[in-house]
């Protein structure tokens, strides 16, 4: 498949000066299919899967599902709850809102994928999709905060037929998409349209109205997290040494 072998070269590219990389499992079709794309570019023994679950969300079937691909892929696999990190951000500052609560959610496990990529000098594979970057469904600094990502140009449903080339379990591609961030959240409720709505809109079609203008405000609202911080400039550059 083309598609396939430029994502393994990209891949393979990005980690030429890593000693691995280490991807966030959650159960998903996403994490699922870039840890499966990142062990065919690198091999099992420079990929690590870390499996992050939050007791009060976190489904069994889903920790169950990453494990087992995990093993399936032979790769190192850990189980790091973030309960604990939560209750620690929680002391310093409640988060009533289930929304900042989720986001707090996102980059506690974004500080242990780091976590982890320093010690071992690894990199962090990102697993957005192009729905999800283009809409802006993703959380800053937290499953946004990656080195890579080696399917951000795929369609939420490009991604599934991936998937289904690389072999990856029918129960992981048949699950209903979620972020797990609160208990009952789904990423098509979120969105307010299926993800075959939401990427033929994407591409072109106008056929509703009502749910392109929808698309259109998600993605200017959305517009800050797919740029860099803006500086104010007070000097014409930043420095007068030339990269190379």
């Amino acid at each position: 498949m083309k598609i396939e072998n430029k994502i393994i070269n990209f891949i393979r590219a990005e980690a030429k000066s890593a000693s691995g990389i280490v991807v966030g499992m959650s159960g998903g079709i996403d994490s699922s299919v870039v840890a499966s794309l990142c062990v065919k570019a690198l091999g099992n023994r420079r990929v690590t899967a870390l499996i992050m679950p939050e007791h009060e969300v976190t489904m069994l079937r889903d920790v169950n599902d990453a494990k087992q691909l995990a093993s399936e892929l032979n790769i190192r696999c850990y189980i790091y709850p973030i309960d604990g990190i939560l209750s620690a951000i929680i002391k310093c500052q409640p988060l009533d809102d289930k929304k900042t609560l989720g986001n707090a959610k996102a980059r506690a496990r974004m500080i242990l994928l780091y976590a982890y990529a320093n010690m071992h000098h690894y990199l962090v594979a990102g697993t957005g999709n192009k729905s999800e970057l283009l809409t802006g469904y993703f959380t800053k600094y937290g499953d946004g905060g990656v080195d890579f990502l080696p399917i951000a140009d795929l369609y939420k449903t490009e991604v599934i037929k991936l998937a289904k080339h690389l072999g990856i379990p029918k129960a992981i591609i048949d699950k209903t998409p979620t972020a797990g961030l609160w208990r009952g959240q789904t990423d098509e409720d979120e969105l307010g349209m299926s993800y075959a709505e939401l990427d033929a809109i994407l591409k072109g079609d106008k056929k509703q109205p009502a749910k392109v203008k929808k698309v259109k405000e998600l993605m200017e609202k959305s517009h800050h997290k797919r740029t860099l911080p803006k500086i104010c400039m007070i000097h014409e550059s930043h420095s007068t040494l030339k990269s190379r």
